[in-house]
């Protein structure tokens, strides 16, 4: 599983022409998930995204967590994370987890987020075409793989 944080101060998610979901200042987490991925990793990405300390204090360090920044998360599923481009110039997106796979786990991980956080979180929808904006802040973006966790 892999999330892409980025830190905004604002970002919202459209689809058909309708916000489906906005956020002040927080995290937008695009989310990848691949065909070998369990619960187990929803676990431990949701409790490190929460976690990450990347908000700037007084003294101008990052070193707030989303909850001492009063933050919020964005969740946007992205399967082209997995995409594999080392063969000619259209990516492969053969690791991308299925829908029968993937939606359980997407599901999984908006609970998690939601648990973690101690509030509901913001998302997008599976599978659909989305219209996503956001404002950098910084910019700081983190890449976490719950495969390479040691």
């Amino acid at each position: 599983m892999i999330a892409v944080i980025q830190r905004v101060t604002e970002a919202s998610v459209t689809i058909e022409g309708r916000r489906k979901g906005q956020i002040q200042q927080g995290f937008l987490v695009l989310l990848g998930i691949t065909h070998t991925d369990t619960g187990e990793d929803t676990d431990w990405l949701a409790k490190k995204i929460v976690g990450m300390r990347i908000f700037s204090d007084q003294e101008g360090k990052m070193n707030l967590d989303l909850k001492a920044a009063n933050g919020n998360i964005l969740l946007i599923s992205q399967f082209t994370l997995h995409a594999s481009t080392k063969k000619g110039n259209r990516p492969s997106f053969i690791e991308a987890a299925r829908p029968d796979v993937a939606v359980p786990l997407y599901e999984q991980m908006i609970q998690r987020l939601t648990e973690e956080l101690g509030q509901p979180i913001q998302t997008g929808e599976f599978g659909a075409d989305m219209k996503v904006a956001l404002l950098n802040d910084g910019p700081v973006t983190i890449v976490i793989d719950s495969k390479n966790r040691v």
